[in-house]
């Protein structure tokens, strides 16, 4: 298993101690915010300016990217209702502006003095640990600078401090997620299959298995489906439709039908409809036994509750220091 920088495994494994041990200071705090602007002493929240940067992967498709901003204006009241947050906003990582860059200078010219980074991305990849530290000057990472500095990514250190959140593994979101859905399209719990088309990712191969798995093994006892399998349609399989037709076929041998569920961010019409929908028509039969919506974990007002918790959580640490 790759090591993780031990600047984000100290984050992570600081918020998720935080989470549990002030998870009724949360609640209340949490609460608070929707009736009325939390009252903080004056001493913690002199100086501090806040701003918040909802950090995604960016994509070539609009459907995608207006998603993703929805998601910043479903949670924008409530955000800003935080004492010392003065700004919440969104960042593409590549193909897009406003960029990561673009975004920090914006901040430094405001005067903020810290700035929350919430990585809206699934699971660990070399974007989450190793490109955003390094855009942001908090990691000079040799292999990621190069490639930043090939696909014309710009770097930029800001003067502010900036915190980065947990991703969205350390929380049970996901698997609340797929339940909903797959809930939604079953017709037959005990004679259906359940396959999940993730993106993937080579490098961390083994922590994407394991989050599909918890998250295929909860949505089996929870609605009585028997067998899960799952599968790749990112560069990990060059975005071939073939890895998904294996994955429901390896479901097929076994269950009358299969329910599958695209494990993506948003809708990319390249992935739900091009890549998944290629491997679905493959498959042998497949208008009656193949059970599928080309939709995406995003919107999610779970989703919505988790960026709220996480935000609160970081200003939380930032401020009472």
């Amino acid at each position: 298993m790759t090591k993780k920088p031990d600047f984000h495994i100290g984050l992570s494994i600081y918020c998720f101690i935080r989470s549990r041990c002030l998870l009724a200071t949360i609640l209340v705090f949490i609460g608070t915010i929707s009736c009325n602007n939390i009252t903080n002493s004056t001493s913690a929240l002199k100086g501090k300016k806040i701003g918040v940067l909802l950090v995604n992967h960016g994509s070539r498709s609009e459907s995608w990217r207006k998603t993703l901003l929805n998601l910043e204006s479903s949670i924008r009241d409530t955000v800003l209702k935080i004492d010392s947050v003065h700004a919440i906003t969104t960042a593409f990582m590549e193909y897009n502006e406003p960029s990561i860059a673009t975004r920090l200078k914006e901040f430094d010219k405001q005067g903020f003095t810290d700035i929350i980074i919430v990585p809206v991305f699934l699971t660990v990849s070399p974007h989450s640990f190793d490109d955003i530290p390094t855009i942001i000057g908090q990691k000079n990472d040799p292999k990621s600078a190069e490639l930043l500095k090939q696909e014309k990514i710009e770097r930029y250190t800001p003067q502010a401090r900036v915190h980065i959140t947990p991703l969205l593994d350390f929380s049970d979101v996901l698997q609340k997620n797929v339940l909903r859905r797959v809930k939604s399209i079953s017709k037959n719990a005990l004679d259906e299959g359940l396959v999940m088309i993730a993106y993937g990712d080579e490098t961390y191969t083994k922590e994407w298995n394991e989050l599909l798995n918890t998250v295929g093994n909860y949505v089996s006892k929870e609605t009585g489906i028997t067998q899960y399998s799952f599968g790749w349609c990112g560069h990990i399989v060059h975005y071939n439709s073939d890895a998904t037709m294996v994955a429901i076929n390896k479901v097929l041998e076994n269950k009358k039908d299969v329910i599958v569920i695209p494990v993506l961010v948003a809708v990319d019409e390249m992935f739900q409809i091009k890549i998944i929908g290629d491997g679905i028509s493959k498959i042998k039969d497949h208008k009656n036994r193949v059970i599928y919506k080309p939709d995406a974990i995003l919107p999610d007002k779970n989703i919505e509750h988790w960026a709220i918790n996480v935000i609160a959580q970081q200003v939380y640490s930032i401020t009472s220091k």
